[in-house]
């Protein structure tokens, strides 16, 4: 003998539960391929922001784990910015770097072509915007 469930018609509960379960599954699937396995191995890049220059240590670095250790040497708090190939999309930021402290963006990236840059006193324009390219 069945027992009735409270609130259930039929199975198109049940259809659209294994529908929602696989869209999330495929959303999961296509989001752990977005970039090389970097088995846990991190690439350090040190930046350098002053009043009138964005120093960035390397111009290129593997696919993977990236950490921009962002030094600020200037007397205003600034940003750092990773820019897609666009020089428009913000890929990671790092934001009120303090004079005088460190502090690290970590982005996972894929291969490709990135754009750097500073902005002492937060403001509109930035400083050092240089290429930065992502490999295999």
């Amino acid at each position: 003998m069945a027992t009735a469930i409270p609130g259930a018609r039929g199975t198109s509960g049940v259809r659209a539960a294994v529908a929602g379960l696989g869209t999330i599954a495929a959303l999961v699937l296509s989001l752990t391929g977005c970039v090389a396995n970097d088995n846990g191995a991190a690439t350090s890049i040190a930046v350098t922001s002053s009043a009138t220059a964005c120093t960035v240590s390397k111009t290129t670095a593997p696919s993977g784990t990236l950490h921009f250790d962002v030094t600020n040497t200037a007397d205003t708090v600034t940003e750092f910015y990773l820019l897609g190939k666009d020089k428009q999309s913000v890929v990671g930021e790092v934001e009120n770097v303090t004079p005088g402290v460190k502090r690290t963006l970590t982005v996972r990236v894929k291969p490709g072509t990135y754009y750097t840059e500073c902005k002492p006193g937060m403001a509109e324009h930035a400083v050092g915007r240089a290429e930065f390219t992502v490999t295999k």
